[in-house]
């Protein structure tokens, strides 16, 4: 069983104990993973790159997990296998962005 797995199955073991699953549909699991993503960029806001350096480990930590298991949790109840849609979408990045296009900018891959 890979590490993926195992965090889901946990996630799972802790959201079906407290019923909870009953609120996991995809919109709210979708809503809860851009929520936590603004509480992420919340930590950010108002400093300069330079500060944003030294947030606070464990609050980036926390909210990071947040994310990642309300992302979990929405692949796991599409039945969807998070190892092959994220490689899936490095393959795709790479016919977007080749490197020899890509190398050094932040522009978008139509503007290229």
């Amino acid at each position: 069983m890979s590490d993926i797995q195992i965090i889901i199955e946990e996630l799972v073991k802790f959201r079906d104990a407290r019923h909870w699953e009953q609120f996991h549909n995809t919109k709210d699991l979708a809503l809860a993973i851009s929520i936590e993503a603004a509480e992420l960029n919340e930590l950010f806001l108002w400093k300069t790159t330079e500060e944003s350096e030294l947030v606070d480990q464990n609050k980036l930590k926390e909210e990071l997990a947040d994310i990642l298991a309300f992302s979990l949790l929405l692949a796991a109840k599409h039945g969807f296998d998070v190892k092959e849609i994220v490689l899936d979408k490095i393959r795709k990045n790479n016919e977007k962005y080749p490197v020899e296009k890509s190398k050094g900018t932040a522009k978008k891959y139509n503007e290229l």
